[in-house]
């Protein structure tokens, strides 16, 4: 059998097509690391960092960067602590 030929009674899928909230999702993935990279590079001052113990000097980009870090991995033991209440 040649792969063109049909089965009587089956159907051909259906191409997959993707809602409009995944291309919505799929668009913001997009722009948002382009978003935050232009903020990121257009930020690159140095800035006097004012540190627990001390402080120093840090191009904003760093700053950035790091904060950015930071908040990523509380958000996600926030989430692992959220996660075991339940």
């Amino acid at each position: 059998m040649s792969a063109s030929s049909q089965i009587p009674g089956q159907s051909q899928p259906k191409p997959d097509r993707r809602s409009r909230r995944e291309r919505a999702r799929t668009v913001a993935l997009v722009i948002l690391p382009i978003l935050i990279t232009l903020f990121a590079v257009l930020n690159v001052k140095q800035v006097k960092v004012n540190w627990i113990v001390g402080s120093g000097h840090a191009p904003l980009i760093i700053v950035i960067v790091v904060s950015l870090l930071i908040g990523v991995v509380l958000g996600h033991f926030a989430e692992l602590r959220v996660g075991k209440r339940r």
